[in-house]
This record gives C-alpha cells, sequence and structure tokens, in this order.
C-alpha cells in the first residue's frame, strides 16, 4: 500500500512536469541554484586570496586571482562538486519559498473539487526555510563524524538521513497548506515509515548534476499526492 501510494505519487508527478506553473519554478530553481553555487566559490576564493596575501600560492590552484579562477573551466568542475553538497539544502529552500505554486498546480489538476486555500505568508515560509536549513546543516555536520569512522556505511548514512529530514520537510509544507501545522505534524507521525521512504527517493537524484534541478518540483509534487493519499485514509 505504502509503495504503491509513493511510485503512483512520483509516476503523476512526472505526468505532469510540463506544466506551466513547474516550468516557473523549475528555471526560478536553476537560477538561484547557479547564483548560490558562483556566489559561494566567490565567496571562498576571496577569503582564501584575503587570508594569504597578494602573494600566495596554492598547491593546486596556484596564485589564487580569484575572479580570473571565478571564471576559468576548472571552476565550473569545482562547483559541479560543490553541487553535490548544496544541493539538499536548495532543494529545501526551492521548496519551502515555491511551494504553493507547485501544490496549487498538482491539486488544480488532480484534486479539482478541493476548495482555494490562501498562499503561506512570505515569512512563514521564510521562517521554515531558516528553521529546515539549520536542522539540515547540524545532522550533515554531526553525520561526517560517522562518515569518517564507518565509511563503508556513509551512502547509507547520507541518504537515510536526508530522506527523513527532506520527507518530512516536503510533508509538513504539503500538509500544512489543508490541515494546519499540528494536525500536519501528527499525521507526519503517523505515517513515518511511508514518508520517509519517499524522501528517501527524493534524495536519490539529488546528487546526480543537472538531473537535480528538477528534483525539487517532482518531490513538492509527489509529497502533495502522499499528502491526499494518506490524509483520505
Amino acid at each position: 500500500m505504502a509503495l504503491d501510494l509513493i511510485l503512483t505519487s512520483f509516476l503523476r508527478a512526472i505526468g505532469q512536469i510540463g506544466d506551466r506553473r513547474f516550468r516557473r519554478v523549475l528555471w526560478l530553481g536553476i537560477a538561484l541554484t547557479i547564483a548560490l553555487l558562483v556566489a559561494a566559490y566567490a565567496a571562498l576564493l576571496w577569503l582564501v586570496d584575503y587570508l594569504a596575501g597578494p602573494d600566495a600560492y596554492l598547491d593546486v590552484l596556484g596564485r589564487v586571482e580569484w575572479v580570473g579562477d571565478l571564471l576559468s573551466f576548472s571552476s565550473a568542475i569545482f562547483m559541479l562538486v560543490l553541487s553535490f553538497f548544496l544541493m539538499i539544502p536548495v532543494a529545501s529552500a526551492i521548496t519551502s519559498m515555491f511551494l504553493d505554486d507547485v501544490a496549487q498546480a498538482v491539486e488544480d489538476r488532480h484534486y479539482p473539487t478541493l476548495p482555494s486555500k490562501p498562499r503561506v505568508p512570505f515569512f512563514d515560509a521564510l521562517r521554515d526555510t531558516v528553521s529546515f536549513l539549520g536542522i539540515l546543516i547540524a545532522a550533515n555536520t554531526v553525520a561526517f563524524v560517522l562518515y569518517v569512522f564507518i565509511p563503508p556505511a556513509s551512502p547509507f548514512i547520507f541518504f537515510g538521513l536526508n530522506g527523513f529530514l527532506l520527507g518530512r520537510e516536503y510533508f509538513q509544507l504539503a500538509a500544512m497548506r489543508r490541515i494546519g501545522r499540528e494536525a500536519a505534524r501528527e499525521l507526519r507521525s503517523q505515517h513515518l515509515p511511508t514518508i520517509w521512504a519517499a524522501g528517501v527517493l527524493m534524495a536519490l537524484p539529488l546528487v546526480v548534476p543537472i538531473l537535480n534541478l528538477v528534483i525539487p518540483i517532482l518531490g513538492a509534487a509527489t509529497f502533495t499526492h502522499i499528502f491526499h493519499g494518506l490524509n483520505r485514509s
């Protein structure tokens, strides 16, 4: 039952990927992702340049000329690697800030009899995003210690942890649009294994460059379907 619900929800989300509102969120997500990666790398190069001084050399990069390095081919490779670590926080931000657009598109197509709901206020969405990012960063920081001491278990820890956190966030955001924060938390607790499994499904492609740009939209759509399926049951 749970697996059927997850797969059906995911396939329905894929079937709607051409929706105009999905495309809008996708392009916003791409712009946000590129801006974040470039800004993060530029800040890193500036910091190295500032701390090391004008005559500094790095074993790998040579002299740090951060504007030139930012525009170099090696920067593109570095940012792809950086995206592996930053994509899950970015996915969270995209989901939090633009969930209403994706969820409303899903409900308009698949649940047209539902009453309309007001948008989540911007500052409420921003608060939820910042709160979740803090939890995500803290949890993954602790997980790095486990990666060092138990290397063979690293993939299981990574996907298990982030699947749990993503499932928790995506479902909470989808559910509280309709039933409020407390009822959403209660429903999430009742169906934790299903939500966790769906979160792992969402986390797996997030480590694949390019594909990970589409996953936040599919995640928001999938968990909207999952919420309605669990809420009916």
